[in-house]
C-alpha cells in the first residue's frame, strides 16, 4: 500500500473512533458494572419515592446519558456533581417554561434546548445530557414546574450519590477536589 492510501485510511480512520482514547477491559467493566448499579439504585430509590408521593414520572429519560459521563468519566469538568444537578434542573425548568410559552413544538422545542445551553452556561453547569431535559419536557408536554424537582433533581443527587460511592470504592476519585 502506497503512503497516500495509509494517510487516507488513518484520516478516514479518525472519523470512525480513531479519536477515542483505548480503553482496557478492567476499567470498562468497572464502568459498565458501576453504571448498572448507579442505575438501579437511582431507578429503584425514585421509584419507591414516587409511589410514596403518588407521582407517575419517576425517572426522566435522559439519566442514562448522564450516568455515561459520571461512570466512564468521573473527572470531566462535565460529570461534577454541579454540573449534573444544577444542568439537568435547570434545563427541566426552561423546559416546562417553553411548553408553557411557545405553543409551537416546531419553535419551542430548538429554543427550550438553546436556553438551557445558555443558562448553564451563565451558571457555569454545563452537562450535554442536559440539554435533552430540556427537550424532554417540551415533547413530552411536561407542564409541571415540579417535575424539575421530581424526578429530575432527585435523580441526578440519587447518581451523583451513587456515583461518588462507587467510583471512590474502586479507586477513581469522585467528584473532583478543588487546587489548593
Amino acid at each position: 500500500m502506497n503512503q497516500s492510501s495509509k494517510q487516507f485510511l488513518k484520516r478516514c480512520a479518525f472519523y470512525l473512533g480513531g479519536d477515542q482514547p483505548p480503553v482496557g477491559w478492567l476499567e470498562r467493566m468497572r464502568t459498565v458494572l458501576g453504571a448498572f448499579i448507579g442505575l438501579m439504585l437511582v431507578i429503584t430509590t425514585a421509584k419507591f419515592l414516587g409511589e410514596r408521593s403518588g407521582i407517575d414520572e419517576w425517572l426522566m429519560a435522559s439519566l442514562g446519558a448522564s450516568a455515561l459521563l459520571v461512570f466512564a468519566l468521573p473527572g470531566s469538568p462535565m460529570a461534577q456533581p454541579w454540573a449534573v444537578v444544577a444542568g439537568n434542573t435547570l434545563s427541566a425548568l426552561v423546559g416546562v417554561s417553553c411548553f408553557h410559552l411557545i405553543g409551537e413544538p416546531l419553535i419551542a422545542v430548538p429554543t427550550a434546548a438553546a436556553l438551557s445551553i445558555l443558562g448553564m452556561f451563565i451558571l457555569r453547569c454545563l452537562h450535554p445530557p442536559a440539554a435533552a431535559v430540556a427537550l424532554i419536557a417540551v415533547l413530552g408536554h411536561i407542564a409541571s414546574y415540579r417535575y424539575a424537582f421530581f424526578p429530575v433533581m432527585v435523580d441526578s443527587v440519587l447518581l451523583i450519590l451513587a456515583g461518588a460511592a462507587y467510583s471512590n470504592l474502586t479507586g477513581k476519585p469522585y467528584p473532583n477536589q478543588p487546587p489548593r
